[in-house]
């Protein structure tokens, strides 16, 4: 590219040409230099970058489990760092990690004289909270605030409640009232379940309610779990590495009923024969039924009658339930609304065909009939036509005389 300039100031050449315009003066002159060097800097950084250079992501930090403030209670510390599972109590870890722990955090509130200490666990779905919860829980406590959570009881030394994934545990100098008054402002603070993480586990809706303990369902996923509350089936035989599930109860003036649930029924059979191999002949577990039905093993322990036990595992059967998490369409007909369709329509239209072909027989019947009444011929006989003569020609003597046919 070739430029020329003249006295005036002006410039000339190619680069005139190509932009279809020239720059005619001095401060034109200049910004067009000015522009060159941009580009040329921009070009020459381009240039040296690597073609292979780490990219930079953002991302968002979670927001805080705990709030800042609980009432007039004010959070001593600053909040959870990460997910703050390393400040996990060395005898809650392996119990939590069974259970599928995501966050943790803890800090104490105070006001004046009063004060008190919260911890919430975050957990990936509904089944490892209820399995912590049925961990921290203590037995022989009654229910603490009805309304509060979706579980809640005191334990030993604190209130445990689990509302959706996570599990609260807090310890107050309060009086009852407004401690559930500051739970309840906490749960709106915490992160809601969605999805599938939101369905509760199955297993625990399973147990019959009549003679039931209440407070000593144990729901566990793990093997830390199940010892911590009381499991008597030895952990090696359960198949906690096959994905099982268990559950104990205690009922009144009975024993112990164990459910164990496994993702197929052959990975159940498998360990439901283990299971009564391994407490059929141990004088020490009471009385031991076992049955499976489908992934699902029941078993009964402790001082049941025979009759009893058995009556138990057998009243108690695995219903399939499918939730579907996607809108339905708007119109969904069952087969038979189908097949009623299917048959109203047919009827609908052999009868408008029949009314149709009735229609059309009066109108060109009846028609017919009064073209023959005004030419004054009978309505209802036309013998041209109706009769057809099939005999063929008759051969008849010279002498006689065929009859007349009448005209028509």
């Amino acid at each position: 590219m070739r430029c020329r300039t003249s006295g005036g100031g002006s410039l000339t050449g190619s680069m005139g040409d190509l932009f279809g315009f020239r720059l005619v003066t001095s401060t034109r002159l200049a910004v067009m230099a000015a522009v060159g060097m941009v580009c040329g800097t921009g070009g020459a950084v381009r240039a040296q970058a690597p073609a292979d250079a780490p990219r930079t992501t953002l991302v968002v930090p979670p927001a805080p489990l705990l709030p800042a403030t609980l009432g007039k209670l004010k959070r001593v510390a600053e909040g959870d760092a990460g997910d703050g599972l390393g400040q996990l109590d060395a005898g809650d870890a392996a119990v939590l990690t069974e259970d599928g722990l995501k966050r943790f955090a803890r800090s104490d509130y105070v006001d004046g004289p009063q004060h008190g200490t919260v911890t919430v666990y975050k957990f990936g779905d509904v089944s490892g909270a209820v399995a912590a919860f049925d961990y921290f829980r203590k037995p022989g406590a009654a229910a603490f605030g009805a309304k509060v959570g979706d579980q809640s009881a005191p334990g030993v030394a604190d209130v445990v409640i689990r509302t959706g994934v996570n599990v609260v545990r807090e310890n107050f100098n309060l009086h009852h009232d407004s401690v559930e008054g500051l739970m309840l402002e906490l749960i709106e603070h915490l992160p809601k379940a969605t999805g599938t993480a939101a369905l509760a586990p199955l297993l625990p809706t399973m147990l019959p309610a009549k003679g039931l303990e209440a407070d000593s369902v144990k729901y566990a996923l793990g093997q830390a779990g199940y010892q911590a509350t009381g499991g008597v089936v030895p952990p090696g035989i359960v198949g906690f590495d096959k994905s099982a599930e268990t559950v104990t109860a205690k009922y009144k003036g009975q024993g112990m009923l164990t459910l164990l649930l496994y993702p197929t029924p052959q990975i159940a059979g498998e360990h439901g024969r283990a299971v009564e191999a391994e407490l059929g002949h141990d004088a020490a577990a009471g009385t031991v039924k076992v049955r499976r039905e489908g992934p699902l093993v029941l078993l009964t322990t402790g001082a049941w009658k025979p009759a009893d036990a058995q009556a138990m595992v057998d009243g108690i059967h695995l219903h399939s339930e499918v939730s579907l998490d996607m809108p339905m369409p708007l119109e969904c007909h069952a087969e038979v609304q189908k097949t009623y369709s299917l048959l109203t329509s047919i009827a609908i239209f052999c009868g408008i065909g029949m009314l149709a072909a009735l229609v059309l027989g009066l109108f060109f019947g009846g028609g017919r009939a009064l073209i023959r009444v005004m030419q004054g011929k009978p309505a209802a006989s036309e013998p041209e036509f109706l009769r057809i003569d099939l005999r063929g020609p008759v051969s008849v003597p010279a002498t006689q005389k065929l009859p007349d046919r009448p005209e028509a």
